[in-house]
């Protein structure tokens, strides 16, 4: 290996004896030059361990090989599974994903999008906080960028939107729960993170209606994204003084409804089917630790892989589209039911 250390193109063009273009038009694509001058190039790189500035690179292309995507809150196992899904496929499509979390801040969120625009972006997948975000600031984002939206709409905003069908998470959990013991009451935040939350909680309303039931809409205080903990916290205070009013128990997500089975396990309640069992809970969204649960979790599942392949293709579609659309597109993908111990 060569004592001298390169630092940047025009260096290591000039020791290679190859010009800064042709240099160039390799790192972009190997196959564009001659079989001799990639192997000189390939010869030149070994020898003085260059490694180029793929970052770089991508900002000098008129079209970026860059994807930005953008979620709430990573350390919430949903957005995590999502995110995992499409980094891999952008990769395989020949993209590099750049992954950020707003960490459920607007102030956080409109950062991100600026230093996106300064990234230059292919394109943008985008779960905006939905209530909490600065609508005008990520209306002129996409105005700017190609973006699809996914798991939280904002009506209007975005060329297209792909997400889950929240009436067919509650739907499939109410009829299930109806059916098989006691109908059930909704467990939920009085403030929701998540906007999803609203349109679940709206659901279980109109099909409690549908069924002529009566509806329990029953909130516990808390804010932000540590589900479990509000969760847990709000049950023990609800078990301690009155209990629920139903046997049966709804909760508006799986992070929720991991709190409640854990503060029912402080309180000796017993939760499942079978013989003995006080309670019986279900949820929606089918978290990635929701069958190790103790008892495993009866949740309506989100489509991972549908939602995150469906909103690469469509941002794919998007930027050969040159970043616009006739029509904003919408997507809804249903959930599916999974039974298990705890309903």
């Amino acid at each position: 290996m060569a004592d001298r250390k390169i630092k940047n193109m025009e260096e290591f063009a000039s020791v290679s004896g190859i010009s800064r273009p042709t240099v160039s038009k390799y790192f972009n694509d190997p196959e564009s030059v001659r079989q001799t001058t990639r192997d000189r190039i390939e010869q030149a790189l070994e020898r003085y361990d260059f490694r180029p500035n793929i970052f770089a690179i991508n900002q000098n292309r008129r079209l970026t090989k860059n994807i930005g995507v953008v979620v709430p809150y990573l350390a919430d196992p949903f957005f995590a599974e999502i995110a995992r899904n499409i980094e891999r496929r952008c990769i395989d499509a020949g993209y590099w994903p750049i992954l950020f979390s707003s960490h459920g801040q607007q102030s956080l969120e409109n950062d991100i999008l600026s230093s996106l625009r300064s990234l230059k972006p292919a394109g943008v997948l985008l779960a905006p906080l939905g209530r909490a975000s600065d609508r005008g600031s990520i209306e002129k984002f996409c105005r700017d960028v190609p973006t699809v939206l996914f798991d939280s709409n904002l009506e209007g905003i975005g060329e297209a939107f792909v997400g889950s069908d929240n009436f067919s998470f509650v739907s499939q959990t109410v009829e299930y729960l109806t059916r098989s013991g006691e109908p059930p009451c909704f467990f939920e935040m009085t403030t929701p993170a998540n906007p999803n939350a609203n349109k679940r909680r709206a659901a279980y309303l109109e099909i409690m209606d549908q069924l002529g039931l009566e509806p329990h809409v029953v909130k516990v205080e808390g804010e932000g994204w540590s589900f479990e903990e509000i969760g847990h916290q709000g049950a023990l205070r609800i078990l301690e003084v009155r209990g629920f009013p139903t046997n049966t128990i709804l909760c508006s997500n799986d992070r929720l409804a991991i709190g409640l089975l854990s503060a029912c396990y402080e309180m000796g309640f017993r939760v499942g089917r079978g013989e003995g069992c006080a309670l019986r809970v279900a949820s929606h969204d089918d978290h990635p630790f929701s069958r190790f649960t103790c008892p495993s979790l009866t949740t309506a599942a989100h489509d991972y892989d549908s939602v995150a392949n469906h909103a690469f293709s469509t941002l794919n579609e998007l930027i050969e589209a040159g970043g616009t659309f006739n029509d904003r597109q919408e997507t809804l993908f249903a959930a599916r039911l999974i039974l298990r111990a705890s309903a």
